[in-house]
This record gives structure tokens, C-alpha cells and sequence, in this order.
């Protein structure tokens, strides 16, 4: 069977790759089956609990960004020193919780920053996670909240639902928005309480797209991925 063909790098570039595996070696073949229409890996919990930092490094060795995906909410001198050693293995993002506060926050991005500098790496971004798509329940009043604290404390941007981001743009017209829960049309959302289309994500405003079930637990994931970098493309190109 002839593989879908590679999107464009304007769309590459918008687009994460989810790699919630417990399996470094089954996730790297991932990864590699899928570079033709991702720029970005992301790294959560299960798979930097399996594999730990050396998957981080299979992957830029590939030639993608890192999203480390870890989500650090502890007292400001540990996500400093935790987010200094991410930094120092060369992640393109790291993402901390804005619920721990901008004194934290700060922490996080002073270390994850200076990390980065220390080895001779360029400026990395870091993320403040703003409400979890998940959380359907959340008061309206937490985004503002969240995104201000996330322009106080020097991240570069932040991690919301599709449909937050207009909103937090109006706050942080230059962060970085990173959309998880993207579903293409009429596709189950799992535990996605406030999922979103790619071009529904695209159209607000996003500017990375963090693609995962979608895609992973497809019977043929190269061809959703095409599916999904298709319709980016018809927002984008």
C-alpha cells in the first residue's frame, strides 16, 4: 500500500505527535513512522517514566522538537531544579501548571531557561497549562487568572482548549498556544471534555496541535495523520 504523501513544513510545524506509550522502542517506531507529518514529539508521564530522559534524546536525534510533557506543580525550588535538567537535555518545550502560581511558575522558567543556556542549547518555551481539556467544570474566571500569570512569570506560552484560545489571546496576544483534544469530525473524544476539529483549532487561533488517539490508536495512523495535516493545510496554506 502506497503511504499517504508528507505534509508541507508549514504544516509539519503545527503539529505534535502524542507518544503515550510505556515503550521506548515501540514509540520511537512510532515516531519514525509518522516524521512525514509531525515536527513536534511529546514526552508525557508514561513514557518519561518507562524510558526516562534517553528517549528524549532518540527523538531530537530524529530530528524532531521535544514537548516534555510533565506538567511540574511542586514548590518553586524543586521545578526549578527539575526544569533546569530538562532544559539541559535539550526539550523545545516544557510545561508547567499555572495553578502552582507565578512564584513557581518563574522557578520553572528561570531553571528550564538557564538549563538550556548551560548546555549551549537555544532558548527553549516554556508552558503554563492553563485548564485541562479534560476539565469541563471549570469556573470562567480561572483562564484570565492562569494566562496572567503565565505573561508574569516569562513563559513563552501556554497549553488550553481550542476553545480558550481566543480568549487568552486577547490577554497574551504573543504566547504560544499549544491545543490538545483535537478530534477530527464525528471521531469518539475519549475523555476529552472540551475536544476540538483541527480546523475548529486552527480557525481560533492555535498555533500547535497536539494529536494523540486521533492518530495512535487509528487502524492505520499514517493515514490519519494525512487526514488530520490535510485539513491543517486547508486552514494554513
Amino acid at each position: 500500500m502506497t503511504a499517504p504523501p508528507a505534509a508541507p513544513e508549514a504544516v509539519r510545524s503545527r503539529l505534535a505527535l502524542v507518544l503515550d506509550l510505556d515503550d521506548s522502542v515501540a514509540a520511537l517506531r512510532l515516531a519514525r513512522d509518522l516524521q512525514p507529518w509531525f515536527s513536534t514529539a511529546k514526552v508525557g508521564l508514561e513514557l518519561y517514566s518507562a524510558s526516562g530522559p534517553n528517549v528524549m534524546g532518540a527523538l531530537q536525534d530524529m530530528g524532531y522538537d521535544v514537548f516534555c510533557d510533565l506538567k511540574f506543580h511542586d514548590i518553586p525550588t524543586t521545578v526549578e531544579r527539575a526544569a533546569r535538567v530538562i532544559g539541559s537535555l535539550g526539550a523545545r518545550y516544557l510545561n508547567f501548571h499555572a495553578q502552582g502560581g507565578t512564584t513557581m511558575l518563574k522557578a520553572g522558567v528561570e531553571g528550564f531557561i538557564s538549563g538550556a543556556a548551560a548546555a549551549g542549547l537555544p532558548i527553549p518555551t516554556a508552558l503554563a497549562v492553563t485548564v485541562l481539556t479534560s476539565d469541563g467544570d471549570a469556573p470562567a474566571h480561572i483562564l484570565p487568572k492562569r494566562v496572567q500569570a503565565a505573561l508574569e512569570s516569562g513563559c513563552g506560552g501556554i497549553v488550553c482548549a481550542a476553545s480558550d484560545v481566543a480568549e487568552a489571546k486577547q490577554y497574551g496576544p504573543r504566547l504560544l498556544t499549544v491545543v490538545p483534544g483535537i478530534r477530527p469530525a464525528g471521531a469518539p473524544r475519549h475523555d476529552q471534555a472540551r475536544a476540538a476539529t483541527p480546523e475548529e483549532a486552527i480557525t481560533a487561533g492555535a498555533d500547535l496541535l497536539v494529536i494523540g488517539r486521533a492518530v495512535t490508536h487509528s487502524d492505520d495512523p499514517a493515514a490519519a495523520a494525512a487526514v488530520i495535516a490535510t485539513a491543517v493545510g486547508a486552514c494554513v496554506l
